[in-house]
């Protein structure tokens, strides 16, 4: 399904254009009734996809978890398990974050009728956030698009689950060269417990402190650009899904 996808946001008529001020049409009780039928479906969908993201983060999860049992296995155990591990939990962070593009298409559908459709009918139709809403969401059926780009859905399935794993496994990294085979008593006995072939401690070490802190950087960024998000969307100038 991804390949017939534009890969962008979903286009939305500007505000100040007569397709926006259109007071949307009124709806009989059969068209009422197969906008109920819509939403259920849409929730389902949200609800398989939203399983599919539990999926991958328990891969990611169980790995890490092999990979501590092998390093810590035995005093003389080596720690490049733990080092690997990281391109394995990439790959499923990069898996999960395509899932979560389609995931927030199901469930920007759903949270898109609730809010525009059954909660001004909780409130006896005063409460309209877009005047369009009808048209937004028939475009997004003829032309479905991914709402959200792919860096967006990778720093918020970083900032929900894989930093905490990564932090997880960097703690466990340095913990190895600390405590096996015996404690360690300097600096340089760690960078030598650190080698892996030829590539000395200090690169590895650099390397892994480049690591923990490019994907930190990547939850702040995702964090930042919720936020401005949502302000917009809350002060009305914005219009989108997702």
């Amino acid at each position: 399904m991804g390949r017939r996808w534009a890969r962008g946001r979903l286009d939305i008529p500007d505000p100040q254009t007569p397709e926006r001020r259109a007071k949307p049409r009124q709806l009989d009780a059969a068209e009422i009734g197969a906008i109920a039928h819509l939403y259920r479906g849409e929730v389902y969908r949200s609800t398989i996809w939203r399983t599919r993201l539990d999926t991958t983060t328990n891969w990611s999860v169980v790995t890490l978890g092999v990979a501590l049992s092998i390093s810590y296995a035995a005093p003389g155990a080596s720690p490049l398990p733990l080092v690997l591990v990281g391109v394995l939990v990439i790959f499923f962070l990069v898996i999960e974050a395509r899932r979560y593009r389609y995931f927030n298409v199901w469930r920007a559908r759903a949270r898109w009728l609730e809010t525009h459709f059954y909660a001004p009918m909780l409130t006896d139709g005063d409460l309209h956030l877009d005047e369009n809403w009808q048209g937004a969401l028939a475009q997004d059926y003829q032309r479905p698009r991914y709402h959200i780009s792919m860096m967006t859905a990778i720093g918020r399935r970083v900032r929900r689950n894989y930093l905490w794993i990564l932090l997880i496994q960097a703690l466990a990294y340095a913990g190895k060269i600390a405590v096996h085979p015996t404690a360690v008593t300097s600096w340089d006995e760690a960078m030598a417990r650190a080698d892996v072939g030829p590539l000395p401690g200090e690169v590895m070490v650099a390397m892994g402190a480049v690591y923990v802190a490019a994907f930190i950087a990547i939850a702040v960024w995702s964090r930042l650009s919720d936020s401005r998000r949502g302000a917009a969307r809350g002060t009305g100038q914005s219009g989108s899904m997702g």
